[in-house]
């Protein structure tokens, strides 16, 4: 077994513990009181779906103001216990001089945060991790877990050894057992990260847009045995060409083993437009990499990543709910 499939797999029993102590907890509350018993379950559900871990990247919740307490909350409403979590809300928390996310679009995010990270790259070259620690806690106490963290500026060409040293920190202070950065298009930089990785015993998974084909991971998991895929399948089947339903699976299949993490939304593939669409609407095989995910019974979180446009009088946690009410749905049935 591979040490990605065993860290997560750590993880996942100390997840089970903490759920099994609630219903024990439970089970005490409803010789006295069914009523209290009742809105402790129903307060820690679990998105762990017959085996298949589904959780959220923070990401989806973009559009709305995103301290970390507000974001347990959009969790709390949506069912989904488990997170990859962005850098900003944890580094906000924590005591960044820039503060915490203001609600933005998805076209100008990727302005708005070069422009904080250039600001807060003195401050993560000395910070400590306490805060780090104390918020795993806050997210646990929410029964909440962490497995993976994106502080992507963080982990840049530009970063400073000491910012890398920092994000891969403050990943296992916060229980993470990997940080996702976008794939490098630099071989040196995939093979620094992935020494750090090793150093710190922290995978490092590697995000594709739509330059994502079969192969585009095949240098960087060469490198080191810690960096490894961050898969998006709504990227991999937009991108086109070769890139199939069937190719999609079979690479999973290949490469279980070194996916950390993958996020799963629904996006039209390159003949038909490439749109992010609501679940269901798109030419994504939710169903079919789902399916795989629980027959092969492998270890790969799945992110939802919410990136089509919200309908009027809906908001993105409203949405995201409805994602995994999809993803619960197909692993049920």
């Amino acid at each position: 077994m591979s040490n990605i499939k065993k860290n997560i797999q750590n993880n996942s029993r100390r997840n089970f513990l903490y759920q099994s102590s609630l219903a024990s907890l439970g089970l005490v509350f409803m010789n006295k009181n069914s009523f209290a018993a009742n809105s402790l379950f129903l307060a820690n559900p679990s998105s762990k779906i017959k085996g298949v871990q589904i959780g959220a990247i923070t990401y989806s919740f973009r559009s709305m103001p995103g301290s970390a307490e507000q974001l347990i909350e959009y969790l709390k409403e949506t069912g989904i216990t488990a997170i990859e979590l962005m850098g900003d809300p944890a580094e906000a928390y924590a005591g960044s001089p820039v503060g915490a996310m203001p609600p933005m679009t998805r076209e100008n995010f990727m302005k708005v945060m070069e422009e904080r990270n250039i600001k807060a790259r003195a401050w993560r070259e000395t910070a400590s991790m306490d805060k780090f620690v104390e918020l795993k806690k806050l997210f646990n106490d929410a029964g909440i877990t962490i497995y993976a963290f994106k502080p992507d500026a963080a982990l840049g060409e530009k970063s400073t050894d000491l910012e890398i040293d920092y994000a891969m920190r403050a990943a296992k202070a916060l229980g993470a057992t990997s940080v996702n950065v976008e794939l490098p298009t630099n071989a040196a930089h995939s093979q620094r990260l992935g020494e750090f990785g090793l150093k710190h015993k922290v995978y490092v998974g590697y995000h594709a847009h739509t330059q994502a084909t079969d192969t585009a991971w095949d240098i960087a998991l060469s490198q080191s045995t810690y960096n490894a895929i961050n898969l998006d399948c709504g990227h991999y089947i937009a991108a086109g060409g070769a890139n199939t339903t069937a190719s999609l699976l079979a690479f999973i299949e290949k490469n279980h083993d070194r996916i950390t993490s993958m996020h799963i939304k629904d996006r039209k593939n390159k003949v038909n437009g490439t749109k992010n669409m609501p679940w269901g609407e798109g030419d994504t095989p939710l169903k079919e990499v789902l399916t795989l995910l629980k027959t092969k019974k492998y270890k790969i979180p799945a992110s939802i990543e919410l990136e089509y446009d919200i309908p009027a009088g809906s908001d993105a946690v409203k949405e995201t709910k409805k994602c995994f009410e999809y993803a619960k749905a197909i692993l049920e049935g």
